[in-house]
């Protein structure tokens, strides 16, 4: 892709390896008609899909299971000014399939904070956008060697 203003736009595929580099994000949901960010634990499935592992009680859940959401993860190294950031926008839905279930406990995220029911949550990706900061200084403004 192209570089801009000290920016690269990331294709598809390179978003993809992107997200396996980190295993937090953060989701972004409507909550009473107003915009929510939280972070959570995730994984990618075979075909790209976000999965979301969180506690069945969660407000979380019963917020986003059907909606429209954005996910959003990144890697930022301060003192080099340098990073990437992957957006993937879709619908949420709950894994109800008893057989999916038990495939993403083998094989799902896991989950920072234990709960005593746990739900899987999958974001479709319908847009997936990234781009990559192309820093390469320190904070003093020294260009660092390529």
């Amino acid at each position: 892709m192209y570089a801009n203003d000290g920016f690269r736009e990331l294709d598809r595929q390179e978003c993809g390896r992107r997200l396996v580099q980190v295993p937090m994000g953060r989701i972004v949901y409507t909550r009473q008609a107003l915009p929510a960010v939280l972070p959570v634990t995730f994984c990618l499935d075979s075909d790209g899909a976000v999965l979301v592992r969180t506690s069945a009680s969660s407000e979380l859940v019963s917020a986003i299971d059907g909606a429209v959401v954005a996910f959003e993860a990144d890697e930022v190294d301060a003192a080099t000014h340098s990073g990437w950031s992957v957006l993937v926008t879709g619908a949420a839905n709950l894994v109800t399939d008893p057989a999916e279930h038990a495939r993403l406990l083998r094989t799902g995220p896991r989950s920072w904070v234990a709960a005593p029911r746990e739900v899987f949550v999958r974001i479709d990706p319908e847009l997936v956008t990234g781009r990559e900061l192309l820093g390469g200084h320190t904070p003093h403004g020294v260009r660092l060697p390529s």
